[in-house]
């Protein structure tokens, strides 16, 4: 049986998918904004933002799946101890690259697998990468390249593309990058017997 991803996100389904995983994508609408506000105003840690919604996700649609395996990701970008959102547009993306450009900053990607509303896994994955002091003439060419895809990530990049040309040192998992601490899930899921071993 598939399991049911939470999330409308193609680089998960696709890093899913890869590993021979069969999915069900159902995406969870929830109003991440006035989640995140009231985890910050409580002094919740980037990755308890991550594991939170990635927790609710997993709950609002587990409740529409009975008996299926669920999971819920999120993602959370920490810089210098602001959090960042996905970009709205091209304008908000080239404003948040140049507030990471020359700096370190940390991606923490989590994910929570429930069934019939329990949760039954958690697992928080943190990559620190480091942007170059790239040019300004590089970030318009980089924008006018990737489009609309900088507006799809948390980091307006992507690292499997012409986004790795922004950094010169990255320390961590790749598929936290990506969005989904993959290799903890598929262990995860080969206990739980929904993979093979």
């Amino acid at each position: 049986m598939a399991i049911v991803l939470a999330s409308a996100s193609a680089p998960r389904r696709a890093l899913l998918t890869a590993a021979g995983v069969e999915v069900l994508v159902d995406p969870a609408h929830v109003d991440e904004a006035a989640m995140k506000a009231s985890l910050a105003a409580e002094g919740t840690s980037p990755g308890g933002v991550a594991e939170a919604l990635a927790e609710l996700k997993a709950a609002r649609v587990s409740a529409r799946h009975a008996g299926r395996l669920v999971v819920g990701c999120d993602q959370v970008l920490e810089c210098q101890g602001r959090c960042f959102d996905k970009p709205a547009d091209l304008a908000a993306a080239r404003r948040q690259l140049l507030a990471l450009r020359g700096q370190r900053h940390s991606l923490h990607s989590a994910a929570v697998a429930m069934r019939d509303g329990a949760r039954l896994w958690h697992h928080v994955g943190r990559a620190d990468l480091a942007m170059r002091q790239f040019s300004d003439s590089f970030l318009d060419s980089y924008l006018a390249a990737a489009g609309a895809a900088a507006t799809a990530s948390v980091g307006a990049y992507q690292l499997e593309g012409l986004g790795a040309q922004l950094f010169e040192r990255i320390e961590g998992d790749y598929f936290t990058i990506l969005g989904l601490p993959l290799l903890p899930l598929l262990d995860f899921l080969r206990g739980q017997g929904e993979i093979a071993r």
